[in-house]
């Protein structure tokens, strides 16, 4: 049956320590902004100018003309940069009652980089799938499965805390603690994809050398 596809993908990804933390990652970052982007929408509409709005969705469409600009780019420099970008948004919760216009602007900023990021990460993965034994298809659908999944989540959950009239005070603590979570599993990533990184070099580099002085033998 076909429902068995998701089976056998989600079983590959469990096999990857860190693709299955990658994928967390990307639920825990994806649903936080899902649930908070109603409510920022409801302020573009109260303090943004439409020609602002469009600005940031045009910013938005550029990760194709961007990716190429970090082709060699290390990886676990791109998560830490995501870190910072995740560290920033937390704080920027703080700006809400000091200004909502500011807070308004903060955090588009936030989501239109975080968008690009996440998009370079996507492409620069591909080169860790080899040795995983995760195709690069399911790896993918996993992906694009999560996302839709944390975008269903975040979305039901903003509709229910809208519900029920919750204090955006109480919201930015709930989505503080998810993204403190996110972090640390960023922090995991960016020490393992370190690791690999810099042991490839390693035995790049001895291949190289070995290479070198049977040449001058």
């Amino acid at each position: 049956m076909p429902i068995t596809n998701y089976k056998n993908m989600f079983h590959e990804i469990s096999q990857s320590r860190f693709l299955k933390i990658q994928v967390i990652v990307l639920y825990i970052i994806t649903y936080i902004d899902w649930v908070i982007l109603p409510f920022v929408t409801k302020l573009e509409g109260a303090y943004l100018p439409v020609y602002m709005i469009s600005i940031y969705m045009l910013i938005g469409a550029l990760d194709g003309f961007v990716q190429p600009l970090f082709k060699h780019t290390r990886i676990y420099n791109i998560y830490l940069f995501a870190i910072i970008l995740d560290i920033v948004q937390i704080m920027s919760y703080m700006f809400y009652q000091w200004s909502a216009v500011v807070f308004t602007y903060v955090i588009l900023s936030i989501f239109t980089i975080q968008g690009i990021t996440f998009e370079i990460v996507r492409v620069h993965t591909v080169d860790f799938m080899h040795g995983e034994g995760v195709g690069l298809k399911d790896y993918l659908m996993i992906r694009s499965f999560v996302i839709s999944l944390a975008i269903l989540g975040g979305g039901l959950s903003a509709i229910v805390f809208d519900y029920f009239g919750m204090d955006l005070k109480w919201l930015f603590y709930y989505l503080s603690l998810l993204g403190m979570i996110g972090i640390a599993l960023q922090i995991t990533l960016y020490r393992k994809f370190k690791k690999r990184i810099q042991t490839s070099d390693v035995v790049i580099e001895k291949d190289r050398r070995e290479i070198f002085e049977k040449i001058r033998e």
